[in-house]
């Protein structure tokens, strides 16, 4: 007997939609089908989100039609959706907005709804809430209010999910829970969204908005990247540039976590064809000579420094140096003190005309020679008369990135002012625009030193790619605050955390460490010991002294590293130049057994101090 597949939750036939300045659907047809995951990416303003209204035939505030063509629902599809703004009543509190008026026991006897609850909001009386499930949404935060908009879609008993954007105030942790959530639920899932890791763990299928069309390709973000090189490649359509950017992400991608490639969706005999002769995306050690030339030995050292928000101490007893050429990703919390770390350094430096201060305890020193750029989550004011390339002008009229001399325009161009856009007024931008001229303005002004505080925040996928092209040839020291795992990955060689413990700790495996570390705090905090008494608690911690030591032997290590991370380098450069000499590389290979010994040992040392 044939097997017949089941229809599909909803179709789209040949639908078109278009506005007074642009076609965003044109003729497109689509399907979802039950329990599929579809990440809808493309460029800002080439229709995502209205892809989405079309596909739920509403705004949220009336009804959504096409213009040509028709969108279909299966009889007794129920469809859930997350907009880029909610529309929660300010008046009602957060049980109100999930549960209407039903009883207690009839929405947190269900286990969803319970993981759901501690997911987003810390436990089932939500903890993380002003107050709890009774707090007012009129008095809530962005944040807050986007994650019980998030719940309400979340709780609901729906076929189907449509999520714009639904990574948006939530930390790495939220986002890791959310993957993990919708992966395990039986409702199909469409997403919006710029998170590029997000797209890869949860996603069987890629939406590609472009132009009015919708191109489709099988798997997550990973194989989306592959597929859609190797067919600009094969129709000869696109330009050389952009190739060779999708090859470079690629060769990263390949080069990266294992997790990343182990997915059966990721064709990887193809992908190691393709950029087999792909060069890594940049050279770290070219890239820390030059920064060091810039910079010379020091940009930043802290001894022994407190600090604090307010009265909070966030930090205590820190001994950190931060050197030339050094791309850090820094993780935390909300609140952990990412960001009045940032500031601290920054004071430091002068930064903003403010004059050098030193923290409340300790010292910082910094190099002569820094020049410090910080992005900001704050938008600077700039002339609404400006043009774009006014504007970024406005600071300099070229650029040096190591080896390359770029114009303003090239380099607004690079950031997405393609033509004639680099023409529009500043008062015209969208909040995406205006980030992506931020970023062009700070990078004209050539700093040496980089803070990028959530740099991706209004970024598309593309203008995304661009930026991690740009800061490969960018020498420097660079640090990274971001809820981007992708991005922090991407750009950043190192990761260090802010656990919520007064320290700043080196984490060997980026990302996946700090979510393991996060995830034993909580099991700490929930078990057993988490009513330790004070006391207790300090006499198991180690003393100030023998915890500055361990911090000092820490960075003794570090520099040791990457000095021998560099004579490494330095081995495989020479046996590249002397292939064709035997003897010359078995003197080559010997050199290099014992630096990667010594580096082993070395790590070996690094993690026993850190444990």
């Amino acid at each position: 007997m044939a097997l017949v597949s089941a229809p599909n939750l909803v179709n789209l036939e040949t639908v078109s939609k278009a506005y007074p300045d642009q076609v965003v659907l044109d003729a497109v047809s689509l399907g979802i089908a039950a329990s599929q995951r579809i990440g809808v990416v493309g460029r800002n303003g080439d229709g995502k989100s209205t892809l989405l209204k079309l596909i739920a035939r509403s705004d949220g505030n009336g009804p959504v039609e096409p213009d040509s063509g028709r969108v279909v629902h299966t009889g007794g599809t129920r469809v859930a959706v997350l907009g880029q703004t909610d529309s929660l009543d300010g008046a009602a509190t957060v049980r109100e907005a999930l549960f209407g008026d039903a009883d207690a026991h009839e929405w947190a006897s269900s286990p969803r709804v319970r993981e759901i609850l501690t997911g987003l909001f810390g436990g089932l009386d939500a903890p993380a809430l002003p107050d709890g499930l009774d707090s007012r949404i009129g008095v809530l935060s962005g944040g807050e209010r986007r994650r019980t908009d998030l719940a309400r879609v979340l709780t609901a008993d729906a076929d189907l999910l449509l999520l714009d954007e639904p990574t948006n105030h939530l930390d790495i942790e939220g986002i890791a829970w959310l993957a993990g959530h919708l992966n395990a639920t039986r409702a199909a899932v469409v997403v919006v969204t710029h998170d590029r890791w997000f797209l890869d763990e949860i996603c069987d299928r890629i939406w590609d908005v472009q132009r009015g069309s919708v191109f489709e390709y099988d798997g997550g973000y990973s194989a989306y990247v592959l597929a859609r090189a190797e067919r600009e490649r094969q129709a000869n359509v696109a330009e050389e540039k952009r190739q060779n950017l999708m090859r470079k992400e690629l060769a990263w991608l390949r080069r990266g976590p294992k997790a990343r490639t182990s997915k059966s969706k990721f064709r990887i005999d193809a992908a190691n064809e393709l950029i087999a002769n792909e060069p890594p995306p940049r050279d770290t050690a070219e890239l820390v000579s030059f920064a060091t030339g810039r910079l010379g030995k020091t940009v930043f050292e802290a001894q022994d420094v407190t600090v604090k928000a307010g009265d909070q101490t966030l930090l205590e007893h820190l001994d950190w140096i931060l050197g030339p050429g050094k791309r850090i990703g820094l993780l935390g919390v909300n609140g952990a003190g990412k960001t009045s770390l940032l500031r601290t350094l920054a004071e430091a430096a002068g930064w903003g005309g403010a004059g050098e201060r030193q923290p409340a305890a300790g010292r910082i020193k910094v190099g002569r020679t820094v020049k410090l750029a910080w992005l900001t989550q704050h938008m600077e004011d700039l002339d609404g008369s400006w043009r774009v390339l006014e504007a970024v002008e406005a600071v300099a009229k070229r650029v040096q990135f190591g080896k390359k001399e770029m114009t303003a325009g090239q380099l607004a161009e690079r950031l997405g002012f393609v033509g004639g856009r680099q023409r529009t007024f500043v008062r015209d931008l969208s909040g995406g625009q205006r980030r992506r001229l931020q970023l062009a303005r700070l990078l004209m002004a050539e700093p040496n030193v980089l803070f990028l505080d959530e740099p991706t925040n209004d970024l598309d996928i593309e203008t995304l790619t661009q930026l991690e092209d740009l800061l490969d040839d960018w020498a420097g020291t660079m640090v990274v605050v971001s809820h981007d795992r992708y991005f922090t990955e991407r750009v950043a060689d190192e990761t260090w955390a802010l656990l919520g413990d007064r320290r700043l700790r080196m984490l060997p495996r980026g990302v996946d460490e700090y979510l393991e570390r996060r995830g034993a705090v909580k099991r700490a905090d929930k078990g057993p010991g988490a009513e330790k008494p004070a006391a207790a608690q300090a006499a198991a911690a180690p003393s100030g002294a023998a915890d500055r030591a361990v911090q000092k032997e820490l960075s003794k290590l570090e520099r040791r590293l990457e000095r021998t991370e560099e004579k490494i380098a330095g081995v495989h450069a020479e046996m590249a130049e002397f292939a064709t000499d035997p003897a010359k590389l078995a003197e080559l290979q010997g050199r290099l057994s014992a630096l990667e010994a010594e580096r082993g040992e070395i790590e070996d040392r690094w993690m026993e101090l850190a444990e």
